[in-house]
């Protein structure tokens, strides 16, 4: 389900086998390995500031520019490491929140799936 109106029905979605989509990694981002990442939108504001869904992504290490973002780790392990900050540890069942900003470096050890909240 993906809808933009925030007056939309209340739902539900089971995480571990919800159905995602390819979602293009840019090369440029790759350190090492071939990491795959899979995703869907759950539910976007109609002004598009607002952002939620599933995301997930196989081994390999991978850099990023984040967003205001909070997210669940539903399955697997990754190693978050925070340029001029902190390295994270997460797994499953921790909650993570990355800065707009932030750059970061994820050392993806298991496939890692997480469901989200971005602010643009």
């Amino acid at each position: 389900m993906t809808t933009n109106d925030q007056a939309a029905a209340s739902f539900a979605v089971h995480i571990p086998d919800a159905e995602l989509e390819p979602e293009p990694l840019d090369q440029a981002q790759i350190v090492s390995g071939d990491p795959v990442v899979t995703g869907k939108v759950l539910w976007e504001s109609a002004d598009g500031k607002q952002v939620r869904g599933i995301w997930q992504i196989t081994p390999g290490v991978v850099t990023d520019t984040e967003a205001n973002e909070l997210f669940v780790v539903v399955s697997g392990r990754a190693t978050v490491a925070v340029e001029g900050g902190a390295t994270l540890e997460i797994g499953p069942g921790d909650a993570c929140v990355l800065r707009e900003g932030d750059r970061t470096t994820w050392t993806v050890h298991e496939t890692l799936r997480k469901a989200y909240h971005i602010s643009l």
